[in-house]
């Protein structure tokens, strides 16, 4: 695949829409299969990787739904990958050992459809590479210098549109050291868009310039992005810890389910659908499912 890059400022393609009881909002975007990324973890932390369809029961609002689809770690189901990289003034001093993380992690990835970088400091630019193109995403990577300000909203707005066009499993590690001071998209609505997408988010934040308080609001920032689409926030303080982060992040994609159902609720209302995931081996007694919370259904205009 060859190489498009563009520049945006601010646009998603999703559209929220007031309405329904108590001010709730609803979503245009919407799916028909509810496709889950899923990692379950021991009650020791390690991670559990020779599970079946049988042993998971899915409830979606607290109706159990039938299981459709199943597949351990990249077993048959196209990768796409995306890397989120902080280029604002703010990085200075990180962005060293930010290009390391993410040039360390691509070249330990499996095999991946395609990568998409999206570089995100006043502005934001999306480049898409195929495998062959490693060496220019890697020229890339290391060839910008930070500046300005830092629309990371906007940044995960723009690339989750982007990944709501394609089908497989879709993975976006995010680099950066935290907050944002420039995006048209609020927090709120970020969120939002989060919780409706099916991308696993693996943020790895640097925060050791930080002041505690700063630091700690960051993380707790971070780790809300990853928890709304089951992935992790990890914070490496030296490049000593670079190896343990992404070896970390790709043992899970290797270990990963991936679980799909149709849901029994046919309603086109665009309402927030609540999923709970649960293990049903007794062994399993103690054990972390790691997912998605929920989705947003399809929406449809109401016949005239």
């Amino acid at each position: 695949m060859g190489k498009g890059v563009w520049q945006v400022a601010g646009a998603c393609s999703f559209a929220l829409l007031g309405g329904g009881v108590a001010g709730a909002q609803v979503f245009r975007a919407g799916i028909d299969l509810v496709s889950l990324g899923v990692t379950v973890v021991d009650r020791k932390g390690a991670l559990v990787a020779n599970l079946a369809p049988e042993d998971f029961a899915v409830y979606e609002d607290g109706e159990r739904q039938a299981i459709e689809y199943f597949t351990r770690g990249d077993a048959g189901v196209p990768l796409h990958v995306g890397l989120l990289f902080d280029t604002s003034g703010s990085m200075e001093e990180d962005i060293a050992l930010s290009r390391t993380a993410a040039v360390g992690f691509l070249k330990a990835l499996p095999d991946a459809e395609d990568i998409t970088l999206v570089e995100f400091d006043t502005e934001v630019r999306v480049s898409r590479f195929s495998p062959r193109d490693f060496a220019r995403l890697v020229e890339r990577i290391r060839g910008r210098t930070p500046h300005g300000f830092t629309a990371l909203y906007d940044a995960l707005g723009t690339y989750l549109a982007g990944a709501s066009e394609v089908d497989g499993r879709k993975v976006l590690v995010l680099y950066t050291d935290g907050g944002d001071t420039r995006s048209a998209m609020s927090w709120s609505d970020t969120l939002t868009l989060l919780k409706a997408s099916d991308v696993t988010i693996y943020a790895v934040g640097f925060l050791r310039h930080h002041t505690p308080a700063s630091a700690l609001a960051q993380r707790r920032r971070l780790e809300e992005m990853a928890a709304a689409t089951g992935g992790r926030a990890l914070f490496p303080r030296s490049a000593r810890d670079l190896d343990e982060v992404y070896g970390d992040v790709l043992a899970e994609l290797r270990a990963q389910y991936t679980l799909g159902y149709l849901s029994a609720n046919e309603r086109t209302d665009g309402r927030w659908r609540a999923v709970e995931l649960r293990l049903t081996r007794a062994d399993l007694k103690g054990a972390r499912v790691r997912s998605r919370p929920g989705y947003f259904a399809r929406f449809l205009e109401p016949a005239p």
